[in-house]
């Protein structure tokens, strides 16, 4: 799947819930390890946090520089920045780190996906065509790619999961215009979205960190009955 194994932060308890973290563009699963230690104890005492490494491709955007990407993007317009094949080729990879945390015991409603641009993207795209109830999905920076798909393609089984969107609103990657599409989206099709926007570029704030552990802790706290 990637040429290095993911990067995994074990709860000093027995795991009962587990959140897989995709990174954005050129970064690794390094890039929000540092996160978890904010998040507060009641959403990493019983939690594993598994941070994946997108593959290394060229991104044509980048002058065909090599580096992790989980798609490539091929050219400015924001409507198609999104190559199809890459994006379904990782939502494979996302769903087979799903599988795996099943295997190891976690129960896919205890399962919550994750991720920053092109990590978002992902995960919103995974998690409304995954078969199985999660979670959760939480998209920072990020937007809904292959929008004309989802009508057909999301499934029944995650109709109610919660979604958190968060944007900067002075990000010059991803505008938030696109953004607030996405949300419409989401929306207009009935999913529970709660938002977020904080004056921030492309990045992650420290309100956004807390907005985040208190939604996690809403979410993944208490294992189910």
């Amino acid at each position: 799947m990637n040429d290095e194994a993911n990067l995994v932060i074990e709860p000093p308890e027995t795991a009962t819930a587990s959140v897989i973290w995709l990174h954005g563009l050129g970064a690794d699963g390094h890039d929000f390890e540092p996160i978890v230690a904010e998040l507060g104890d009641a959403v990493t005492r019983h939690v594993r946090y598994v941070f994946p490494h997108a593959p290394r491709i060229p991104v044509t955007i980048n002058g065909g520089a090599v580096m992790r990407a989980w798609y490539d993007i091929s050219e400015m317009d924001l409507a198609k920045r999104a190559d199809e094949s890459g994006v379904r080729g990782s939502a494979s990879i996302l769903e087979e780190l799903i599988e795996a945390e099943i295997a190891r015991g976690i129960p896919s409603p205890r399962i919550l996906l994750a991720g920053f641009s092109q990590g978002g993207a992902i995960a919103l795209h995974t998690g409304l065509r995954y078969d199985k109830p999660l979670a959760g999905i939480m998209a920072l920076s990020t937007y809904l790619p292959l929008q004309e798909t989802v009508v057909d393609e999301r499934q029944q089984a995650n109709s109610n999961i919660p979604i958190f969107l968060a944007h900067g609103s002075q990000d010059p990657v991803i505008p938030l215009a696109l953004s607030k599409q996405s949300r419409a989206l989401l929306a207009s099709l009935g999913y529970q979205v709660q938002c977020h926007t904080y004056p921030m570029p492309h990045s992650v704030c420290p309100e956004e960190i807390r907005d985040i552990a208190v939604w996690l802790q809403d979410v993944l706290a208490s294992p189910p009955a």
